[in-house]
């Protein structure tokens, strides 16, 4: 991957997202790794975004930073901090168990991965 390239990150993005709709389409649906792909998703087009204006970003899972990087760069986001503090809780509890989603959990957690995607492709104009 072409680590400061936007649209590179999108691909990536994209992987994650059907990595995360095919685990939750599976006869017996893989809640974990569909959380944590969307997740992953979320996390990867946020980046992608912030490549648009700057070349520099935290190694980080959290989403609510993510966003809030894209805010400070002029990138205006609607989306919630408890929105995407769901989802980013996924980058670690999927990882192990005890905390394990259930299948809404796993429903949500791909929407709001569908949202910030939809609202990233727009940005980068992206079909």
């Amino acid at each position: 991957m072409k680590e400061n390239d936007p649209l590179a990150w999108a691909a990536y993005a994209e992987e994650d997202l059907e990595t995360a709709k095919s685990a939750l389409r599976a006869r017996k649906p893989r809640l974990i790794t569909a959380c944590f792909h969307a997740q992953q998703c979320a996390e990867k087009y946020l980046k992608a975004l912030l490549l648009t204006r700057t070349s520099d970003f935290p190694k980080t899972h959290d989403l609510i930073h993510l966003n809030n990087l894209c805010r400070a760069n002029g990138i205006l986001t609607e989306f919630s901090e408890a929105m995407l503090g769901e989802l980013s809780r996924h980058a670690i509890l999927s990882r192990y168990p005890g905390e394990e989603p259930t299948p809404e959990e796993a429903r949500q957690s791909l929407q709001i991965a569908k949202t910030v995607r939809a609202f990233a492709r727009k940005w980068l104009a992206v079909k």
